[in-house]
């Protein structure tokens, strides 16, 4: 029994406990009764329960007493279901239920709690508590087999979930949660959720942990703003499992549905906005994660991190972070869907290890643009981003842009190698692009072999031999000089002195050099082959 509150001697467990005020006598019978229990004015500004007026002894029930009804009521009457459904009423003192079993249905409608509302480790059915105002839920370990509302509460020193198990949904939505003293808006590591998350248009003014917690749907942050001005994090989520999607995306400011609906003509939009770094590394997301038009304010000591997130469609389709960093490494997306105007500028990418199969841009996105964005993740030269993206074009028919990204990765290379090596890659470059657009090496065989035959038709050519040599003929000696390995019959069968002596070495030189860059970039593409 409650202290301070007793039954009527040998009185009926339905009977009023003496010391009850008329306002709890009320709230009792209402229970027995399972309606509703309104204390509202009527009066809009007096009825806030987020604003300053006072609410007197009249409105004004005991936490003891809503315990008790809860963990120990008495029995509903006849043809009745007990439950506790306030509105409007004032709870006083630290409403504690720690480690208890409600069976009773509970849900609050604008209440104001005087004091922090203690549920861990507690069992229930369903728990609704709608624009309340609250000064902290401790709710650790807390097991619901149904719904846990919050939807437009007010939270002045944080909520705690560590742990706790939601049979169905958990909504907060419109929610405004402020900071503890850890800096934790909402600690919700470990949480399970059998359904959706929902936390559209919430407001956290802290960091919002949600360290390796599940979710059997989705998490909707839409129309979210996250911010914390304290530490490094606004979104601290690695090891986050969501088994279809999180929403990252508007939402609509005053439409009656706020998820998974596109917002009728003329409403306000609300996009997700996060001060602060995002940390979701090693999540597992099973359908998408959304990031449509979000927007990310950091310092510069601040990042988008998905490391090793594993998921079907990433749609990187935000605002471009002024500062900052976003960070790839490691992840594996099927479907990237992207715009050139979401990414970071050089630097501020990072992709070392992101494996994609598809890219799906959003927009104009030339390849030149997406070379510039490779260039931007790789402030040092590394191939294999380069190579993932020729592998994509390629695999979407693009062949002649995958070459064309192989060739900048060959370039890129170059300007690491030491200044022999660099210039001989400025000849494979000039002469047949590293062997990426072969059809160079024929013109060059070309242009050289009519020089060379016009040149020789002048020159003085005596015979080595004069009695077993074959008629002079400059063109067929000039592509005897041009190709290597194949003898033609020409070249050691007449002397050339002085300038011409120079020439033929020239050109067999250049025979050389241009068979051996076509030879390698045959050998690239019979190995991609």
């Amino acid at each position: 029994m409650t202290e301070g509150v007793g039954l009527r001697a040998g009185g009926d467990p339905g009977d009023l406990p003496d010391d009850l005020s008329a306002a709890e006598a009320g709230m009792w019978q209402a229970f027995r009764n399972g309606s509703v229990y309104d204390l509202s004015s009527g009066d809009t500004v007096v009825d806030d329960p987020h604003g300053g007026h006072p609410w007197g002894g009249s409105r004004t029930v005991r936490a003891r007493i809503v315990a008790w009804l809860l963990l120990d009521g008495p029995p509903a009457l006849a043809g009745r279901v007990a439950s506790l459904k306030l509105v409007g009423v004032q709870i006083s003192g630290t409403l504690d239920l720690a480690g208890g079993t409600v069976v009773p249905y509970l849900e609050m409608k604008r209440c104001r709690f005087e004091r922090e509302v203690l549920l861990p480790e507690a069992r229930f059915t369903t728990v609704r508590m709608v624009d309340c105002s609250v000064p902290r839920l401790e709710a650790a370990r807390v097991h619901t087999e149904g719904d846990l509302h919050l939807p437009r509460c007010r939270f002045h020193n944080g909520v705690r979930l560590t742990d706790a198990h939601i049979g169905t949904d958990l909504l907060l939505n419109q929610a405004i949660v402020y900071r503890d003293r850890s800096g934790r808006s909402i600690a919700a590591d470990g949480l399970t959720v059998g359904q959706d998350l929902q936390a559209e248009l919430l407001e956290s003014q802290g960091e919002l942990s949600l360290r390796s917690a599940k979710i059997g749907v989705s998490l909707s942050l839409r129309g979210a703003r996250l911010a914390n001005p304290c530490t490094r994090l606004a979104l601290n989520a690695p090891q986050l499992t969501v088994e279809r999607s999180l929403y990252l995306t508007p939402a609509g400011v005053g439409g009656q549905a706020l998820s998974g609906t596109t917002p009728a003509r003329g409403t306000r939009i609300q996009r997700f906005e996060c001060r602060g770094g995002v940390r979701l590394d090693d999540g597992r997301f099973g359908d998408a994660v959304d990031l449509e038009r979000a927007r990310f304010v950091f310092s510069e000591d601040q990042e988008l991190s998905l490391r090793r997130v594993q998921t079907p469609e990433l749609r990187f389709l935000g605002e471009r972070p002024p500062r900052g960093k976003v960070v790839l490494s490691g992840a594996r997306v099927i479907n990237l869907v992207d715009r050139a105007s979401a990414w970071p500028g050089p630097g501020r990418v990072h992709m070392g290890g992101f494996a994609y199969e598809n890219l799906v841009p959003q927009g104009p996105f030339p390849l030149a643009e997406r070379l510039r964005w490779v260039a931007a993740a790789t402030a040092e030269y590394a191939p294999e981003p380069y190579e993932r993206l020729a592998t994509v074009l390629r695999a979407g028919g693009e062949d002649e842009d995958a070459r064309e990204v192989l060739l900048a990765k060959q370039r890129r290379r170059r300007e690491t190698l030491p200044p022999a090596a660099k210039l001989w890659g400025y000849v494979q470059d000039w002469t047949v692009a590293y062997g990426y657009r072969p059809g160079r090496a024929a013109v060059w065989m070309a242009v050289l072999w009519a020089a060379s035959s016009l040149a020789f038709a002048h020159a003085a050519h005596p015979p080595v031999d004069r009695d077993g040599h074959p008629p002079w003929n400059p063109a067929l000696f000039a592509l005897d000089l041009l190709l290597p390995v194949i003898d033609l019959g020409q070249v050691g069968e007449w002397q050339l002195r002085g300038g011409w002596q120079w020439l033929s070495s020239a050109l067999i030189l250049l025979g050389w050099i241009l068979a051996t860059t076509v030879a390698a970039g045959a050998t690239r593409l019979l190995r991609r082959g």
